[in-house]
């Protein structure tokens, strides 16, 4: 992981940090702490907004270096626009507009003052805890591959290391923080995933990085290529076949439900195809290195049950994740073979390409069949057409249960993580038969995440609730925002954890 952020709350009497924030309504409204530092300034704030235009809109900032008299370097004013009615969800990512202003100069610790006047719809506390999280997410990098210094005569340049929260009352700020800060480590936990190579994060060891949850209390079970054969697994098994590095499928299950143990699981599973060539039906050159992070549904789903066991989460809930590499070689699937799917179905490979769905397929019906699960969602970087349709701001969405359907999107609204319900439909389903078979792998140019969704429902069985989420412009290299600046973005796991809490303590 990058190097961590240190987050520490005090009472709003500490003295200040030599680069401190404070915040400002429109209108240049300010808290009691900053309006005690502009008088002691003599009126330096003011001054700088005047001279600069500075409104107080939100996430807009000024600088003023120096100020007289209060023994601060620095001074950034942030913009909390209106205040009232400011949300959770833009407190968060004001927390990350925050640190970016930070890191515009060198510094190493850096503190933000929280007024309780500073917002009106939510308690300073609460907020100082939303800006943390948020700074913890735009805090992140990935650079552990880098070997050059980056600052001038070989000297490492010094990146923030400490931010401290001024708040009102720092132990109920701390308390409201823990939830956010397993979130937040949870994303990034993604984030690491995503980005690293796939010669050092092969099938192997993306389901070897699933044990560091069992400090957490997450019992993990990791079945080889023997345990799938025996179970059938065809279709998953068909995919890793031509590469030298063998499959796995990981089991991440989470008890956490107080007092009824026996609850039914929320089943999370995710794709993770290590790296994907296409295998047979070969990618173009330009741009593979990005498949990569062909794996980022699992690192969602990875990411999911690392916050939820680390916030300790009153729910059951168990990750899945096929862990494979769709490589070309003499003993690779090609175009035209049949496979038995875990289920029994046959599924003619017309196209080696569209092999996360082959995954899925198994990955899905081993989790209905072991856990009796009341929800089944399921994450992939599955399709192109997705980003054709959505582009980067969006997943995809598809749901048989309007109720699902439904508690995805309250998710997606509450952490910004932007869904867009597809269709399913009986036309797409039929796209997917086939002479040859039970049914074939594509259904064509058309309708592409559309046909990808109709295959996998194929293997959802009677009664069971179930989403997928075709995540493949929002995974990786998605829309850069103010809490993530990453390449791998770890884009999920905000969205199932505020659907799991929806379902905790019922």
């Amino acid at each position: 992981m990058s190097d961590r952020l240190e987050i520490t709350f005090v009472p709003l009497n500490a003295e200040p940090e030599s680069v401190t924030v404070v915040l400002a309504a429109e209108g240049l409204g300010l808290g009691s702490k900053a309006r005690e530092l502009e008088t002691k300034s003599a009126s330096a704030i003011s001054k700088a907004a005047a001279a600069a235009d500075f409104k107080g809109k939100y996430k807009s900032s000024i600088e003023i270096l120096a100020p007289a008299k209060i023994g601060i370097d620095r001074l950034i004013v942030s913009g909390l626009g209106k205040a009232t009615g400011l949300t959770e969800l833009q407190l968060v990512d004001l927390g990350g507009a925050i640190v970016s202003a930070v890191q515009s100069r060198k510094t190493s610790t850096a503190g933000v003052i929280v007024d309780a006047e500073g917002v009106d719809n939510i308690s300073a506390d609460q907020a100082g805890a939303l800006i943390a999280q948020g700074a913890m997410l735009r805090h992140y990098n990935f650079k552990k591959y880098l070997t050059k210094k980056s600052g001038e005569d070989g000297a490492e340049k010094e990146g923030l290391k400490k931010l401290v929260i001024h708040v009102p009352h720092p132990d109920k700020a701390k308390a409201a923080f823990q939830p956010l800060k397993a979130v937040a480590n949870g994303v990034n936990v993604a984030r690491d995933l995503v980005n690293e190579p796939a010669n050092i994060l092969g099938p192997v060891e993306l389901a070897d990085k699933t044990k560091a949850l069992e400090k957490l209390g997450v019992s993990v079970e990791i079945l080889d290529v023997k345990d799938m054969e025996k179970l059938g697994m065809g279709s998953l098994l068909c995919v890793g076949q031509g590469s030298t590095r063998p499959s796995r499928l990981a089991v991440m299950v989470w008890n956490g439900a107080k007092g009824n143990k026996k609850q039914k699981p929320i089943c999370f599973v995710g794709k993770g195809v290590v790296f994907d060539t296409g295998g047979i039906s070969i990618k173009p050159a330009a741009g593979m290195e990005d498949m990569k992070g062909d794996m980022g549904g699992a690192a969602a789903v990875v990411g999911t049950m690392h916050a939820l066991a680390e916030r300790k989460a009153n729910i059951n809930a168990v990750g899945l994740i096929g862990c494979v590499e769709n490589m070309p070689s003499g003993n690779a699937v090609r175009p035209g073979d049949i496979v038995k799917s875990m289920s029994g179905q046959t599924i003619e490979v017309i196209n080696t390409d569209a092999e996360g769905r082959l995954v899925l397929a198994d990955v899905l019906w081993y989790a209905q069949d072991t856990f009796k699960p009341k929800v089944v969602i399921d994450l992939a970087t599955l399709t192109g057409a997705i980003m054709v349709a959505l582009g980067k701001e969006y997943a995809g969405l598809f749901a048989n249960d309007d109720k699902l359907a439904d508690e995805l999107q309250a998710a997606s609204k509450a952490t910004g993580e932007k869904l867009w319900r597809m269709p399913l439909d009986k036309a797409f389903d039929k796209m997917m038969d086939s002479k040859n078979a039970d049914m074939k792998n594509t259904g064509g140019r058309w309708a592409g995440a559309a046909t990808a969704a109709a295959f996998l429902q194929r293997f959802v069985q009677k009664d069971t609730a179930w989403s997928h989420i075709d995540l493949a412009g929002t995974a990786m290299d998605g829309a850069r925002n103010d809490t993530n600046q990453s390449w791998g973005a770890g884009w999920g796991v905000r969205l199932l954890n505020a659907f799991a809490e929806q379902h905790e303590n019922k």
